[in-house]
């Protein structure tokens, strides 16, 4: 069932990914972290209020880690959404999986099979292939945040899967990620004074950031709570493929072969991650 929860996940991280690379036309990429933030906290605050939940926690210190890791992640992705291919952008993005194996082995010191590491090695292979022939000078400084987002989200997840092993729901470690990310996000909001007027189809736009976000970070919080970290993480891959079709349909993107070759290498390394942390578990749960 949890790779269910990914693959939803997946989905809905490519619908956010469409309506921030829409919104950045209308918004600065400041306004729309702090609106991704503040959008999921309403949402959820309304849904803990009716639901007669709590927010109350005493876990803060663990929440503020994923918190901060997600944040850094967030404005990196969304400035690499804006700057570079949505597709590559993404795939930058979603290199974590191979990050998160390093961390697993090196960091939690977990016993890793070695060919993980091959695993690792052909997946830093595929994301040269797609950097080198997709963008120009323009986008490179779009293409080091997407891949730095990629770094910073191992770190994250791994933060995740901490708070699931607390006992703490996934909508109440959502609701802390997002209020960081609003807090986080106001001052750089506020940098670009005056904020930009909102209209209607901005509105849909933003709408969509933050309800997509947060349905998204819900089905991820539950998919590393239920399943094994690297083999979830692994399965975000998916996202690859949805943002891939989003920006051929939308976009018209046409990235060369050289750089679609390097995405299945990218999303091949990731399947068999998958497949050798199933053989023999990267983390404990």
């Amino acid at each position: 069932m949890s790779s269910l929860w990914m693959i939803a996940a997946s989905l809905l991280f490519a619908c956010m990914g469409v309506c921030v690379k829409l919104g950045a036309a209308k918004f600065p990429a400041g306004e729309l972290v702090f609106y991704r933030g503040l959008i999921a906290c309403l949402l959820l605050a309304i849904y803990v209020r009716s639901a007669g939940l709590s927010l109350a926690t005493v876990h803060w210190r663990a929440h503020l880690a994923r918190g901060f890791a997600g944040f850094a992640s967030l404005v990196l992705y969304f400035y690499a959404i804006i700057e570079a291919p949505l597709a590559t952008a993404v795939t930058l993005n979603y290199s974590s999986p191979l990050f998160l194996s390093l961390l697993v082995a090196f960091w939690l010191r977990e016993p890793v099979r070695p060919a993980m590491f091959l695993t690792v090695a052909a997946g830093l292979v595929g994301v040269a292939m797609l950097l080198q022939p997709s963008l120009d000078s323009q986008q490179a400084r779009g293409a080091i945040a997407g891949l730095a987002s990629g770094v910073i989200s191992s770190v994250a997840y791994l933060n995740v899967r901490r708070l699931g092993e607390l006992g703490e729901p996934e909508w109440r470690t959502v609701f802390y990620f997002s209020l960081v990310t609003t807090l986080g996000g106001l001052p750089w909001a506020l940098a670009s004074l005056p904020l930009h007027g909102i209209d209607v189809e901005g509105a849909w736009l933003l709408a969509g950031v933050g309800s997509f976000g947060a349905a998204a970070q819900l089905c991820m919080t539950r998919a590393y709570k239920e399943g094994r970290t690297v083999v979830t993480a692994s399965l975000a891959y998916s996202t690859v493929i949805f943002s891939s079709v989003f920006g051929v349909w939308l976009w018209n993107e046409r990235l060369p072969p050289l750089a679609w070759l390097g995405i299945a290498v990218i999303v091949a390394s990731g399947a068999l991650t998958t497949v050798l942390a199933r053989a023999t578990p990267l983390v404990q749960d």
